[in-house]
């Protein structure tokens, strides 16, 4: 790539950044210059205004102390590999000075990235950051060239947390009922529309947002980085995991009404496919907990997608689906806080949704259900959580409800209830 292209580059992206508006975010980050910083997580999640948020914010760099890269911008096209050492040096003729940090964003895009990042890093003149939108292509690359020299983080869409502070809403120990009732509101918003930033900031373009996020998931992170020929199979695929969101998620069943409809299509391609659309943050597959790995291993996964606002926007009745989006909601921030979270599912059916692991210990295991006045719910519900406890030796089980708040002791077993705003916005789960 010609200097004079490159070097045009970093200047104006540096003013481009000074002028971006940034969001902070509240995101646990320990910044390390002993390792590779990489950031992994979705597409559009705020990787890049991570990024911004640290360079202006945080660190409060000069135009002469950092270069900023992102490689999926239209003026990088077709960058190669000694390009990015190139730029370093061009930075030092322009600025009379080399950069102290190093940012590259979306840096899977360009062959071979992990040898230029390697020999970087090895020289112990740089702090590096690198974000991506693929959890394999990065992970892979740590975990050979990179192994022990990077630490990973992940960034999701915002929590409820996060979306409360972008509205500018206080958050306190205590609320009034006024207050509770306008987070209760904020909370059927943020279920609906879920926490992309973009949508957050502007939810009228929400409509818009989830059919190109789609297509920019299907077509970059999947068809070109693949190179995937049948597009249909990709599609049918994404329309069956979001119609299937926070259930169990069967690559046979699948197969089987792809094969009633005279589509040929291999397990093995599917099984790639989904897997695919898992690298690249789409959705997420967790497993049923069992004291055998290969058990849980072999087990069928319940499917969940990355945020709510895909499923609302994708002809789904939000109102009929409220119980399954806070389940989805709740398994996010489960993994924003870095748990071993498995499903249950007894011999005799029962299950609940969410088992969190430490070590050898099952520590904690939820239920999610939006409204436990009927009858009948309400004992499915709790009988199906004891029958957990008992198997898994758990005394701490909750029901996660819209707003019923208490702690009951039935058949003897202790159960909290609490409603699903309060437990988004502890700190510790």
């Amino acid at each position: 790539m010609e200097k004079n292209i490159i070097l045009r580059y970093i200047i104006d992206k540096k003013e481009n950044i000074k002028t971006s508006k940034v969001f902070p975010r509240t995101i646990a980050f320990e910044f390390t210059e002993n390792f590779v910083n990489v950031l992994i997580g979705p597409r559009r999640a705020g990787k890049t205004y991570f990024l911004y948020d640290l360079i202006l914010n945080k660190l409060r760099l000069k135009d002469e102390e950092f270069i900023f890269m992102d490689f999926e911008d239209a003026a990088l096209n077709g960058i190669k590999l000694n390009d990015i050492v190139e730029t370093i040096n061009l930075h030092d003729e322009y600025y009379k000075k080399k950069p102290r940090y190093l940012f590259f964003d979306e840096i899977q895009g360009v062959d071979n990235w992990d040898k230029a990042i390697r020999t970087l890093f090895e020289t112990k003149k740089y702090v590096i950051f690198l974000s991506g939108s693929s959890s394999k292509v990065l992970s892979k690359e740590i975990s050979t060239s990179l192994r022990g020299r990077a630490i990973p983080n992940s960034i999701l869409p915002l929590s409820f947390k996060e979306f409360l502070n972008f509205r500018k809403f206080e958050l306190k120990d205590f609320y009034s009922s006024s207050e509770e009732n306008k987070i209760k509101n904020y909370l059927r918003e943020y279920l609906k529309y879920g926490g992309f930033p973009n949508i957050v900031i502007e939810k009228e373009i929400a409509e818009r947002f989830f059919k190109e996020y789609v297509d920019l998931v299907v077509f970059r992170d999947v068809i070109e980085r693949h190179k995937i020929k049948n597009v249909f199979i990709i599609k049918f695929l994404i329309k069956s995991m979001i119609s299937s969101f926070a259930k169990e998620f069967s690559i046979h069943n699948i197969f089987n009404t792809l094969k009633s409809q005279n589509i040929k299509v291999s397990k093995k391609t599917l099984y790639e496919y989904a897997l695919y659309l898992e690298e690249a943050f789409f959705s997420f597959f967790l497993k049923k907990f069992s004291y055998s790995m290969k058990k849980t291993e072999l087990s069928i996964p319940k499917i969940f997608i990355n945020d709510a606002g895909l499923v609302n926007f994708s002809s789904m009745n939000f109102s009929e689906n409220l119980g399954k989006i806070m389940e989805n909601t709740v398994f996010l921030e489960l993994l924003r806080k870095e748990k071993e979270i498995f499903y249950f599912k007894a011999v005799t059916k029962e299950e609940a949704d969410f088992v969190i692991k430490e070590g050898k210990k099952v520590k904690q295991v939820f239920q999610v259900c939006y409204d436990l006045s009927e009858h009948e719910v309400r004992k499915r519900e709790i009988n199906s959580l004891i029958k957990a406890g008992k198997e898994l030796k758990c005394n701490n089980l909750f029901i996660i409800t819209w707003d019923y708040e208490a702690e009951e002791k039935i058949k003897n077993k202790k159960i909290r209830f609490i409603p699903v705003w309060k437990w988004l916005l502890q700190e510790n789960i």
